[in-house]
């Protein structure tokens, strides 16, 4: 279990224990547990629309302090019952093949071995749960599939993804293709690992002997796209936070307090322990282009909630676009190109992620990190501060319409010897927070 400590300032001063300001670079005890993620849609990332435009980007991503780059899917998409005119990105119709809008084979190993080069990992979307309706396997094995009454296939339960058919993992003929398939990627091309597409609709039991074939070929990185302790228990490493995408986005509307944030962290830390790590972000693909852009959702406090949802432990998410200031909605099954601009958050994201790269307080994997939660008189503030033996870093979040201003830093417990990180400044003793907006210190 991760250690959670509440504390309530009185003006007590925390002692700092390192006085120079300079932030010490060390070694995770493994790659993942300081890495960073970002997704990257191959349809909309370049005019293109294919691998090899996304290559001169890869030491922009580089420098931003990107550590994994999660490839949507990459494989073609299914013509019968297809929605629009390019179809779901996650109605696979082969699962050894490549889009050919996006490129051959050819250039997803040269896309994978430059990804490689620069010192990243990459990921690939997998979808398990479904395929097209005209996925070879729907007519050459269908007692893989889930059917209806009339044994004809049939698309998830509760759903209107009418453009794919349910998989039956009942059935170990189609387990064993599934990792057979899984492995494929790993064995003839090298990627590091899986981002799992509705991973709680497939048995644990499949995940588990799954994941437990493919890290006997390589020490591959799953992330599931759902949440439970189960998951982990699985072999996945990462899942994604949910609860917290929706709590934010509940405190935005006005509709929730910060008090429901408190209670979600506690049952957070109840159930998963240091070495769980969670996915936490403003958008994706899915919130991007069916629930609204970052700025729809957050509004006024878009700022605010992109902070917190960096310096939380867990691993934050880039969803391409944003270091753009992305602020329009994707079309999901035709073709609409990011505008890229000036890269007009660039140096702001990458300012969150080397934070999390070189301040080991903000790692993940270590059961002497902490995080406290900090109490004081300000109801609109949301502060914690993570810390170990080598690091640490304060957080203060305003989510008031107006500005805070905290008269004296000892009211939170802050070291007189703090730097304000994002500045680049000592800390006075009188701290102003701009509305919706928050101060990071490291000491």
């Amino acid at each position: 279990m991760k250690k959670w400590i509440l504390i309530v300032t009185i003006g007590a001063l925390f002692s700092c224990t390192n006085t120079n300001n300079e932030v010490k670079i060390n070694e995770p005890s493994h790659w993942k547990n300081n890495a960073t993620i970002y997704e990257l849609n191959v349809r909309q990332f370049s005019e293109k629309g294919d691998f090899n435009s996304i290559l001169p980007h890869l030491s922009r991503l580089k420098s931003m302090g990107v550590k994994i780059i999660w490839l949507m899917p990459i494989h073609p998409i299914g013509e019968l019952n297809r929605k629009g005119s390019l179809g779901s990105y996650y109605s696979v119709k082969d699962y050894k093949e490549i889009n050919p809008e996006f490129g051959n084979k050819e250039d997803f190993k040269v896309l994978v071995d430059s990804i490689h080069d620069l010192d990243m990992k990459i990921i690939i979307d997998w979808v398990a749960n479904h395929t097209s309706f005209d996925n070879a396997w729907s007519t050459d094995h269908k007692d893989w599939y889930t059917l209806d009454s009339n044994d004809n296939l049939q698309p998830p339960l509760g759903t209107d993804w009418w453009d794919v058919a349910d998989l039956n993992y009942e059935n170990n003929e189609l387990r064993n293709a599934m990792t057979d398939a899984l492995l494929y990627w790993v064995d003839e091309f090298d990627i590091d690992g899986y981002r799992c597409d509705v991973a709680s609709w497939v048995p644990d039991d499949y995940w588990k002997s799954a994941i437990d074939t493919l890290k006997q070929t390589k020490d591959v990185f799953l992330l599931a796209e759902a949440e439970g302790k189960n998951l982990h228990d699985a072999g996945f490493d990462m899942t994604y936070n949910w609860s917290y995408m929706h709590v934010s986005n509940e405190i935005a509307k006005g509709n929730q307090t910060l008090s429901s944030l408190d209670s979600l962290l506690m049952v957070e830390d109840s159930i998963y322990n240091s070495n769980d790590i969670r996915m936490y972000f403003t958008t994706n693909h899915d919130e991007n282009s069916w629930n609204g852009t970052a700025y729809e959702r957050y509004g006024a406090s878009f700022h605010v909630q992109t902070l917190l949802a960096f310096t939380m432990p867990g691993m934050p998410l880039i969803y391409n676009g944003q270091e753009s200031g992305l602020n329009k909605r994707l079309r999901f099954f035709e073709k609409d190109t990011i505008e890229w601009g000036e890269y007009s958050h660039q140096d702001y994201f990458t300012k969150l992620y080397k934070l999390r790269i070189e301040n080991s307080a903000m790692w993940n994997g270590d059961t002497n990190t902490v995080f406290e939660k900090i109490h004081s008189k300000f109801e609109n503030l949301f502060a914690f501060r993570r810390k170990n033996e080598n690091d640490q870093v304060t957080v203060l979040l305003n989510f008031d319409k107006d500005s805070l201003v905290i008269e004296n830093y000892k009211e939170l417990g802050i070291g007189g010897y703090s730097m304000d990180y994002m500045e680049g400044k000592i800390i006075p003793k009188t701290i102003n927070i701009p509305a919706n907006n928050g101060k990071i210190y490291i000491d």
